[in-house]
């Protein structure tokens, strides 16, 4: 470890200065060699850090978003060109290329947070030795020895003797507890943030390895801080602590208002985005527009959730437009309704073609029509009431045809051509 602190010995001095100017601070209210001046220093200097990475983790956000987008493509490549590996890593560099995409994007705050953290590590280390380093001096190294977070001095270890916290001012069984309860809540922060991440975060019509990776990773990390947490003293205990809770609350804040499209925190965000859009007929926040602008983009390519937030504004009579508004319309049509059927604004089912009619249907549809309009036509079938008494035998000698070209009732069953005699009947 001293071999990677050496490497990182040039930003000591400022993770120092930093400290001690919050330590001015805050000692000037809780007293300058409380636990309390010196923790909250520490978690100061966390705040300043993530501050200055948000960019980074917009980034971040975005290169994750883009892998996911990816994946099924990825998964063609592999599975394309599984036997040639340097033809499938020469294809996901294309697509990486052609996309702009970068897969180290993801890592970006996790990187530029790490010369921090081994800085912040070799301080703490300094002063449990009881050596100065960067800005601090004796003065401030003796105060720093005496805080205690509680009751666990800011420089011991999980891993410590009895005699070198005992020196410190400590009892052992004390710097245990503590220690061995922040390395719980750093390995539960840790936990629940990437679990979060997996159930409300991610696409779940897309099964894809990332997706699995991303599940291993979510029980792979909390087993991490805990092992090398023992190995940390309290004073990075309390920075990677701070840390984890500062993503946490990050990523719920990212989770709830750009949510990721297709997962159920989309589903939750539109079905808000909804109740507010319909009770006052705009969308009020420049963020709300841009979704909206991009949903109205996507057309028919939009996910379940999408199209039920499209049939919402319909049925309130409102209609989303380009540029992210909405106005208000009495003929808005929805795209897609939940079961495919496209409908209006009112609900009500759009008018469909009428389906082709058999022959026979439109002869009988036709006469029914003209008998409702009140048109007279001639009779074109007897009835055994009114039939004539030679009707019968002229029909069966094939005569003459019933008037207006039409069959009569005892011929319409029959079929064309000559028909076969009937047996007499036995009495």
């Amino acid at each position: 470890m001293d071999t990677i602190a050496s490497l990182f010995s040039f930003i000591t001095t400022p993770v120092s200065w930093v400290i001690v100017q919050f330590h001015t601070v805050y000692g000037a209210i809780f007293g300058p060699d409380t636990g309390w001046a010196w923790g909250l220093s520490i978690v100061s200097l966390v705040i300043l850090i993530r501050i200055c990475l948000i960019p980074l983790f917009v980034k971040q956000i975005k290169a994750t978003r883009a892998m996911q987008t990816l994946q099924p493509e990825m998964k063609k490549i592999q599975e394309r060109y599984k036997n040639d590996k340097q033809r499938q890593s020469e294809e996901m560099m294309k697509l990486y290329k052609e996309t702009g995409t970068n897969p180290l994007s993801s890592c970006l705050p996790i990187l530029a947070q790490s010369p921090f953290f081994f800085a912040l590590y070799h301080v703490l280390n300094s002063i449990a030795s009881n050596d100065t380093i960067g800005v601090i001096n004796e003065n401030l190294l003796q105060s720093a020895q005496k805080a205690h977070i509680v009751g666990a001095p800011l420089a011991v270890k999980f891993t410590d003797s009895s005699s070198k916290v005992e020196a410190l001012g400590a009892s052992l069984t004390d710097v245990r507890v503590v220690t061995a309860v922040m390395i719980v809540l750093m390995s539960a922060s840790q936990f629940f943030t990437q679990r979060q991440l997996m159930t409300k975060n991610v696409d779940t019509t897309v099964k894809t390895p990332f997706m699995q990776q991303q599940k291993m990773l979510m029980y792979v990390f909390p087993v991490m801080f805990a092992v090398f947490g023992i190995n940390f003293p309290v004073g990075v205990l309390v920075y990677w602590l701070t840390t984890n809770v500062w993503t946490m609350g990050q990523q719920m804040y990212v989770i709830r208002n750009n949510p990721t499209p297709g997962s159920k925190a989309q589903a939750e965000y539109l079905e808000r985005l909804t109740k507010h859009v319909t009770q006052h007929d705009k969308v009020s926040k420049r963020r709300d527009r841009a979704i909206v602008k991009a949903i109205v983009a996507k057309g028919r390519d939009r996910n379940e959730f999408e199209r039920k937030f499209i049939n919402g504004l319909s049925k309130a009579n409102l209609a989303a437009q380009a540029d992210g508004t909405v106005i208000k319309s009495d003929t808005a049509v929805a795209v897609d309704a939940e079961d495919g059927t496209p409908t209006t604004a009112t609900g009500a089912p759009k008018r469909q073609q009428p389906k082709r009619q058999s022959k026979s249907q439109r002869q009988h549809g036709g006469a029914a029509g003209a008998k409702a309009a009140g048109e007279s036509e001639p009779k074109t079938s007897l009835t055994k009431s009114d039939e004539p008494a030679d009707a019968k035998p002229a029909a069966k000698k094939g005569g003459a045809k019933p008037a207006g070209g039409t069959r009569s009732k005892a011929q319409s069953g029959q079929r064309k051509g000559p028909q076969r005699p009937k047996s007499p009947s036995k009495k």
